[in-house]
């Protein structure tokens, strides 16, 4: 994964991507609530369903992986009615 960007353009795709990413650092679920300042079951929460966390939350859990969000125009190879948000 590392040097790949990722597109996402919904909520449920982030969910997986950011378990790989977790495992990719090496960083267990319990490390990285430590390092947040949160409960265990807080990142397992975050893992199942990144829709109900917050934007904030979400760049402090990507900052301690490493990640940083790139935004760009979309191309629009989809229809507008596929995008969840």
């Amino acid at each position: 994964m590392t040097g790949t960007s990722h597109t996402i353009r919904a909520a449920h795709q982030l969910a997986p991507l950011m378990r790989a990413f977790r495992k990719q650092a090496n960083i267990s679920q319990a490390e990285l609530a430590e390092r947040l300042g949160i409960s265990r079951q807080a990142i397992t929460a975050l893992e199942r369903d990144p829709a109900s966390a917050t934007f904030e939350r979400l760049m402090r859990v990507w900052a301690v992986l490493g990640l940083e969000v790139s935004l760009q125009p979309a191309i629009h190879d989809a229809p507008p009615s596929s995008l969840e948000w």
